[in-house]
């Protein structure tokens, strides 16, 4: 039987093995790919200098999986795998069908490609890959402290938030004038690490990594929506979201696996997901892993259900 595009990717994990065959023959020495749930880390691209802005992911095509490329520099370079394989082979629709069937040797055996993602390091964004009760620093204000208070968890910042610092959140609030806003906050709010425990605030003074990623939303549009969207969104799991100080942001953090894939490679992977999917811009600062958060009140936190049981 005739194999169609729609049972090639059916065998090819919905076109990734193929992007994987590709970009080995570029480079053959490395490893191409990382996958985090359904999007990419922005790897190589060669056919644009080999700058590392390729990102491929996951997206729904006639109500079908498929991966999808696109360069991060460059919005005019955008496809499907059928013609990321065109760029590379300049063969007409059928012949590209064929290449991937030959290349891939789709017509063996299913034991044969259902063995894995080759030149495809996969890294789970599930909820399994959090750690039950993860730790991180407390801090006393002012921001200038870098000594931790103690060890605390998201149930404990979830109660913190929701019932404590109304003063200083009202206060800092009624401040027009935006950097008396930033000295006050930096001088009255307390502020936590949610990345790690440390002996300091600073990355090199990391004792252990939590294996929770902290976002920053500043100047949000629409913060409820937001808010709704990022708790919805099934490609990473919401441990905790709450309104910034300031009021106009969001503080969204999620859980990670960092013994496969490092923060910093985390953090770009999610704030490129996140500006691509919603249109909103990621502080950079989060891919520092001893990232201050300063604790507001919001009576309105989200936290994940499995925190409420325990």
């Amino acid at each position: 039987m005739e194999m169609n595009k729609q049972m090639i990717l059916d065998k090819t994990h919905s076109g990734l093995t193929i992007y994987a065959h590709i970009l080995r023959q570029f480079y053959p020495n490395e490893q191409v790919l990382k996958l985090c749930g359904r999007v990419c880390a922005p790897t190589k691209n060669p056919y644009k200098a080999h700058k590392q802005t390729l990102v491929i992911e996951e997206k729904l095509v006639d109500q079908k999986p498929v991966f999808c490329f696109r360069d991060m520099e460059d919005p005019n370079f955008n496809g499907d795998v059928f013609q990321f394989v065109t760029l590379y082979t300049n063969l007409n629709e059928s012949g590209v069908l064929q290449y991937i069937i030959d290349q891939l040797h789709l017509n063996k055996p299913l034991k044969f490609y259902n063995d894995g993602l080759p030149d495809v390091e996969v890294v789970n964004a599930g909820l399994q890959t959090t750690l039950p009760t993860p730790k991180f620093s407390y801090f006393r204000a002012p921001v200038t402290n870098t000594s931790p208070l103690k060890e605390v968890s998201i149930s404990d910042v979830h109660f913190l938030i929701k019932n404590q610092f109304h003063e200083q959140t009202s206060q800092l609030r009624s401040i027009n004038d935006k950097k008396e806003a930033r000295k006050y906050k930096a001088q009255y709010f307390d502020y936590v690490c949610f990345s790690g425990l440390f002996k300091k605030r600073t990355d090199t003074a990391l004792i252990k990594h939590s294996d929770l990623l902290a976002i920053d939303f500043d100047h949000v549009a629409d913060v409820s929506t937001l808010k709704h969207l990022l708790i919805e969104d099934d490609l990473f799991n919401t441990e905790i979201i709450f309104t910034s100080p300031s009021g106009d942001g969001l503080k969204w953090v999620i859980g990670i696996d960092t013994t496969q894939f490092t923060h910093q490679q985390w953090f770009q992977a999610v704030q490129n997901y996140i500006e691509h999917t919603y249109k909103v811009k990621v502080d950079n600062a989060g891919k520092d892993i001893s990232r201050a958060c300063f604790l507001p009140h919001d009576p309105d936190i989200f936290i994940h259900p499995k925190y409420l049981s325990k």
